[in-house]
């Protein structure tokens, strides 16, 4: 067949799952609401620094060279994108060394990892890399090796509930809480131990794409990036509907589509039947 051209009726299962999660999710980071009910893409929607570090994962991956001077060159070019205060400091440094991070930072940017790759052991590997020149913390580079892998499963369309195991198992992670138990007391939580989880939770409790954004966005947390973790996932397992495609790709600039679309069109074309 012929590959479709990006933006397409076609659903694609790639990274652009993230961006949106992390652009839908934007406006209720420091306005947490308890509901799945809200306007999907909001006119003041706008990519943060999760989509940011999310794509320079993917351009070192398409380009090679090391994470540490892929994501000090993104921050130099998008230094307002809402960075945490510690990658602030890290990012402007001149000799920038890993400050042992257990933020979901590292979590948040690693979806690319779970798509590129062949192997799982690849996948867990390469997630470290990435997660250590920051988070060397090792509950950082857990919250890491946990999302990337949880994509790669998502991605083979492993069964919800082999995925749910194998995370359990392999990192000691609680997903036996539903989305209705945790919500009640989850609070703004910036750390990979209480964020991977609930993001993993909401996309193994949703429907489709839509429904697992809406379910992470709606525990009242830290919305862009546990809907950027659940968006990731989701997207490699559902795929992202044509229509919120096209919103997230039309809200990121044209470097970082350009590389989107360069790593869609390497990564993910190929690989449809």
């Amino acid at each position: 067949m012929l590959a479709p051209t990006l933006g397409s009726s076609i659903n694609l299962n790639h990274m652009i799952g993230a961006i949106a999660g992390d652009i839908i999710g934007s406006i209720y980071e420091a306005f947490p609401i308890k509901t799945k009910s809200f306007p999907l893409f909001d006119h003041e929607c706008s990519f943060t620094d999760d989509s940011v570090l999310t794509v320079a994962v993917a351009h070192t991956i398409l380009e090679g060279g090391n994470y540490s001077d892929r994501f000090r060159e993104y921050y130099r070019r998008y230094p307002y994108a809402g960075y945490g205060g510690f990658f602030h400091e890290w990012a402007r440094s001149s000799d920038p060394k890993p400050y042992g991070s257990f933020g979901n930072g590292s979590a948040m940017r690693v979806g690319p990892i779970g798509f590129a790759f062949e192997d799982l052991e690849t996948v867990l590997m390469e997630a470290k890399r990435s997660a250590e020149v920051t988070h060397s913390h090792p509950e950082g580079i857990k919250g890491a090796q946990a999302t990337a892998a949880a994509v790669f499963l998502a991605r083979q369309q492993t069964a919800k509930e082999d995925i749910r195991s194998y995370v359990e198992r392999e990192f000691a992670y609680d997903l036996s809480r539903t989305l209705d138990e945790i919500r009640p007391g989850y609070r703004f939580d910036v750390t990979c131990q209480g964020t991977v989880p609930a993001a993993l939770v909401a996309f193994l409790e949703a429907t489709g794409f839509e429904d697992a954004v809406r379910n992470a966005i709606s525990l009242g947390g830290d919305s862009d990036t546990l809907a950027c973790i659940t968006g990731s996932i989701a997207g490699a397992y559902y795929g992202v509907p044509p229509h919120i495609e096209l919103e997230a790709r039309a809200r990121l600039d044209e470097d970082l589509r350009d590389v989107t679309d360069r790593f869609t069109l390497q990564f993910i074309l190929p690989r449809m039947p």
